[in-house]
């Protein structure tokens, strides 16, 4: 982190590769991340681009805490989820179908993927927002229990139970629905 540390301190001091290497260390988790919550990938990126823009703008005022640079980052993105949810909830929305293409070009499969992340999307939104957090933050963003502890300000132990509930309740959501 000493390495994280002073790459932030030239970043306040707008050195502009310093914060190119923070964006690129960061990008694809903070990305997966909010692609995990909004279920839509081109928002997914914008957002994330928002999340950046927000980071570059407020960075003067960050303060280190011995704690990952990306937990500051994961706070922006969470606030900007919420704040997305709001606005859409205000705004009458149309969404598109996106494609989804397996690695090999085998439509069966690529509809079968399909099928179960559409599923997989549809069972997670039936979870508490902190079991979707937990699940988000550990999974898709793969970060480890005591990192996920410190952005949703939780000990660790708490995270673990949350995490483990989350499983277990997703794993009676998707065996219903395949039942259904």
């Amino acid at each position: 982190m000493p390495d994280e540390q002073s790459l932030v301190e030239r970043a306040k001091k707008h050195d502009r590769e310093a914060f190119a290497r923070l964006y690129e260390e960061n990008f694809n988790k903070i990305f997966r991340y909010i692609a995990l919550k909004t279920g839509n990938q081109m928002e997914a990126e914008d957002l994330t681009q928002q999340v950046f823009m927000k980071a570059m703008k407020s960075l003067p005022s960050y303060k280190w805490q011995n704690v990952p640079f990306s937990a500051w980052l994961y706070k922006i993105a969470h606030n900007q989820v919420v704040d997305n949810v709001r606005k859409k909830s205000r705004q009458p929305v149309t969404e598109l179908n996106e494609e989804i293409t397996a690695a090999e070009d085998n439509p069966y499969k690529a509809t079968e993927l399909k099928v179960e992340l559409e599923q997989l999307s549809v069972a997670i939104k039936k979870l508490t927002p902190l079991q979707q957090e937990v699940l988000a933050l550990r999974f898709s963003s793969e970060l480890p229990v005591a990192q996920v502890a410190s952005i949703m300000g939780k000990k660790e132990g708490a995270v673990k139970a949350l995490q483990h509930s989350a499983i277990q309740s997703l794993r009676k959501i998707m065996v219903v629905s395949e039942d259904a």
